[in-house]
């Protein structure tokens, strides 16, 4: 901090990570939760729109719903791992199906939370991944 307040955010430094939940309140709720800790987020609804904001820019991660309408989690995550010999992203599968984790593990996903979470245990597994590629132990 400086006599004229706060030091400017460098973004670059800032990691960025794209919420894909077809529920508002789950989007609302991680939005909040990953922006309080300094993340920068963009939500989407579902799977299509998930495929469009990659499209438009990269992030360091996404959180991705398993189980969402038309075009599921599951599907996005194939079209990322297959994408011109799979986009090298780190992808959290969040579901509240613990059926879906199986699913997830064979296509690719590099971590999987189960619903309900635990906050600060999800934002622990979500940072470290993002800022390092990494799965946290």
């Amino acid at each position: 901090m400086n006599e004229r307040g706060p030091a400017p955010v460098e973004t670059a430094d800032v990691t960025s990570v794209l919420v894909v939940d077809d529920d508002p309140s789950v989007r609302a709720v991680l939005t909040a939760l990953l922006e309080a800790d300094g993340l920068e987020v963009r939500a989407v609804e579902d799977g299509h729109a998930a495929l469009r904001a990659l499209r438009l820019q990269r992030p360091d991660c996404v959180l991705l719903d398993a189980r969402m309408p038309g075009l599921s989690g599951l599907d996005v995550l194939a079209l990322i791992r297959s994408a011109d010999g799979g986009l090298d992203l780190p992808v959290v599968m969040l579901t509240g199906d613990d059926g879906a984790a199986w699913d997830a593990w064979t296509s690719g996903v590099d971590l999987f939370v189960t619903k309900p979470f635990e906050p600060a245990e999800l934002l622990r597994c979500v940072g470290e991944l993002c800022r390092t590629g990494r799965v946290p132990v």
